[in-house]
């Protein structure tokens, strides 16, 4: 079968880092990073989920964080350099990101935003985030997504 690259993918090209394009069946009803991980047969908190979020001092940043794990909005808030912070609503996430939910990447946004990975990435020799479409992943080393991301690896839960 062959797997079209992605923008995020070319980008990962480009900067001559190692990955794998990782497909999975996508369930309309179920975009959750639980369904992906059964998917594709992998640990949950090796599978991350990529939020996007709106501080009420420096706009849009990002958030990638276990699949299995809530983000705690007031650390978000804190680490970012806000008093608060809401997710962006769900209707302008293609506007802001290019991308849409169930297949937003870390990696190839429109613009970069400031972008944090939960520390628990390091624990893991790869782990896997979207691809930028539906039904696709990237398994990649965490290091190297913390570099091509520009993300700082931080506490995002409790």
């Amino acid at each position: 079968m062959k797997i079209n690259k992605t923008n995020a993918a070319r980008l990962l090209d480009q900067a001559k880092i190692p990955y794998e394009l990782i497909p999975y069946v996508v369930d309309e009803n179920d975009l959750s990073a639980t369904h992906v991980a059964e998917g594709l047969g992998e640990n949950v908190e090796q599978v991350f989920k990529t939020l996007v979020l709106h501080g009420d001092k420096t706009g849009y940043f990002v958030c990638v964080i276990p699949g299995n794990e809530e983000l705690n909005l007031k650390l978000a808030a804190k680490v970012s350099g806000n008093k608060s912070c809401a997710m962006i609503p769900m209707k302008d996430l293609l506007s802001i990101t290019g991308y849409i939910r169930g297949a937003c990447s870390p990696i190839g946004m429109k613009k970069h935003f400031p972008t944090y990975i939960h520390t628990t990435c390091t624990h893991f020799d790869y782990i896997y985030i979207s691809a930028g479409q539906r039904g696709l992943q990237l398994k990649l080393n965490p290091l190297d997504l913390i570099k091509i991301a520009r993300a700082e690896c931080i506490e995002l839960f409790l």
